[in-house]
């Protein structure tokens, strides 16, 4: 689970081809609010869930919401209850809930009648045959050097993840996931470890130019040299 960062670095192949039943959850943009959100989706739907890795890194810059996915969920405030009890505490939720078509007059171009009508006809995209990794491909000339300003703080959804899995028996495995070597990050990662001890830093773990698409986002090939360090150290059983 997390953002782009789990969607385009963890190759669900590599997991499935070595027996484990893996699926990618990563989504474009997503924020720690929305993995949460999964996690509980994933355990109301009775799921058997034995391991979940989530990449905690840049997300815990701020416990916003993504402007972005958190509409994927609008649509099923009355299907589920866990959907609507985790968006209680946003300041629309009265009118979201309460007032009809509201949700889908405010964010039309979004979630509107083309993206309902996909859904009703349950839509298969491309990424679903691939376990819903997403690659990226090989950069075009050298990446341009690229600085994270910004501090981590504590997440009051990471923290919610945590105490899910530890109730319900789950190994969580929480990940940062690499940079490329011409990211300033300011001590950034450091800084996440001595908030969460737990997280584990694979920062730095793979740095060359030519494994990435972008400067915080691998391409298919780095991303496969990324799990294969990932499966050798916590699943080479």
């Amino acid at each position: 689970m997390g953002s782009s960062r789990a969607n385009n670095h963890f190759v669900t192949k590599m997991f499935t081809d070595t027996g484990l039943k893996t699926f990618n959850f990563g989504m474009q943009g997503s924020k720690l609010f929305e993995s949460d959100l999964i996690l509980k989706l994933l355990l109301e739907k009775k799921n058997k869930i034995k391991n979940v890795i989530i990449d905690v890194d840049v997300t815990l810059k701020s416990e916003n919401k993504s402007e972005r996915t958190f509409l994927m969920f609008l649509p099923y405030l009355d299907d589920y209850h866990v959907v609507r009890w985790h968006f209680e505490e946003l300041e629309d939720f009265n009118s979201f809930y309460y007032i009809p078509f509201y949700r889908y007059l405010k964010f039309d171009s979004k979630i509107g009648f083309r993206e309902m009508f996909s859904s009703v006809l349950n839509k298969k995209s491309n990424e679903i045959g691939n376990g819903r990794y997403y690659p990226l491909p090989e950069n075009k000339g050298k990446l341009n050097a690229e600085i994270l300003d910004f501090q981590p703080q504590r997440n009051k959804y990471y923290e919610e993840i945590k105490k899910i899995c530890k109730v319900n028996n789950i190994n969580l495995i929480a990940i940062m996931t690499p940079m490329c070597e011409k990211a300033v990050v300011n001590d950034y990662f450091k800084k996440v470890n001595m908030l969460y001890p737990e997280i584990y830093d694979y920062e730095n773990k793979i740095i060359e130019d030519k494994y990435f698409s972008t400067f915080e986002h691998m391409n298919d090939m780095g991303a496969k040299a990324f799990t294969t360090k990932i499966l050798n150290v916590f699943f080479n059983k």
